[in-house]
């Protein structure tokens, strides 16, 4: 009996074996550079059809799908085809129009039979400093193994095969339909094991869904919060902002987390299913291998693990607005109120900052306790305010 089990694996192995050989390895497409942004947000450059201008594009595995901006299609006059069809993100729904079977042209690769969905992206452009023409999702990431470098801002694209992943680092196996969604521990006055979006669109650390933070009584009712915005498909949207004890991204721990706390009035998370999602400033901290044909997600610790997380506030929001930084709101009682500043207020310089880039502004005003000085221009006159950064962990 001993002998024929023993055969009986041996006979498995050489099985498992013959099935493995049947598989190519993964071939290299191609390999280039990316542009990183605030709080880990990636930028892919690539054109459309035989267009000659260079469009920028939002990775973003938190999109079933891929999109273009709406300025951006009626500028190259495409032809669009309506739909019945909605999307839904962070903010809301809305109806959508189609472009279809577009190409795009990345470094090395050309990317055909594209159907993209419509959308105004007027508030990230505002947000970033930069025309966004696009997002890149599941539309894309289904076809290929992408891995992205955060340490050389490098993304390289496989076809699907046998892929060869670092030796350390660990594996998640999502289950998603078109967005992956990951299981993790999350500890703060209870502990629970919760299913988040893997969201690399997403230009935060932490999100929680309220009606789960009210449900399980997860942080005290005391813990302070602040009020912010962050900016969604639909525009701006409030949150609540403060921070969660621990939590846990396979064996990789992570102690006192900056996290939006978020009203979802339609459920557009999925809740209770689904309770959150984990943004670009936390996974900025691994490189990543998006193998969504084999639905694995292998993690690697970068050179920014151990950075710190931004725990800044100053209850203000700017964004770039016809080529001048505006702030447009001001919370109530915030840092921001105490120095003086007001909507419409226009930040020419941050200390000896006169760069005009509202991501290099953003990196001066991340510093809780600093006192900055910022130069505005009210009513086209200047003035020097200055602001203590205040913070979400006092």
């Amino acid at each position: 009996m001993k002998f024929a089990k023993t055969i009986c694996l041996l006979l498995l192995c050489l099985k498992l074996s013959a099935q493995n050989d049947d598989f190519p390895p993964a071939r290299l497409l191609t390999s280039f550079q990316f542009e990183q942004l605030t709080g880990g947000i990636i930028i892919l450059h690539a054109t459309l059809n035989d267009l000659p201008d260079t469009l920028n594009f939002i990775l973003d595995t938190g999109s079933g799908g891929i999109s273009l901006d709406t300025t951006t299609a009626l500028y190259y006059k495409l032809p669009l085809e309506t739909s019945d069809r909605t999307v839904r993100g962070i903010g809301g729904s809305k109806n959508i129009n189609y472009y279809k079977n577009g190409t795009l042209h990345f470094p090395g690769l050309d990317v055909t039979g594209l159907d993209f969905h419509i959308n105004d992206y007027q508030i990230l452009t505002e947000v970033y400093g930069l025309r966004v023409d696009g997002i890149i999702g599941f539309s894309f990431l289904r076809r290929y193994i992408v891995a992205l470098d955060y340490d050389k801002h490098m993304m390289s694209v496989y076809m699907p095969g046998t892929y060869k992943y670092p030796k350390r680092g660990t594996f998640l196996k999502p289950s998603f339909a078109s967005i992956p969604i990951t299981q993790h521990l999350v500890q703060d006055e209870r502990s629970y094991l919760l299913n988040f979006y893997f969201d690399t669109g997403a230009g935060l650390s932490l999100l929680l869904s309220e009606q789960f933070v009210k449900d399980s009584v997860f942080i005290s009712s005391s813990r302070k919060s602040v009020n912010t915005q962050v900016e969604g498909l639909i525009g701006k949207i409030n949150m609540r902002l403060t921070t969660v004890k621990r939590m846990n991204i396979g064996p990789y721990k992570f102690k006192r987390i900056p996290l939006h706390i978020y009203s979802d009035s339609i459920n557009v998370l999925g809740y209770p299913s689904v309770k959150g999602l984990l943004g670009s400033d936390l996974l900025r901290r691994f490189n990543i291998v998006l193998n969504y044909p084999e639905r694995l997600i292998h993690l690697t610790p970068n050179t920014h693990m151990r950075d710190p997380f931004d725990y800044s506030y100053t209850g203000m929001n700017y964004y770039f607005i016809d080529g001048k930084i505006v702030i447009t709101e001001i919370q109530q009682g915030s840092p921001a109120e105490a120095a003086g500043l007001i909507p419409g207020d226009i930040i020419f310089g941050i200390e000896t900052n006169f760069s005009n880039n509202i991501s290099q502004y953003k990196a001066l005003l991340q510093n809780p306790g600093q006192k900055v000085r910022i130069l505005i221009f009210r009513n086209t006159l200047p003035q020097m305010f200055e602001l203590k950064i205040g913070s979400i962990l006092k």
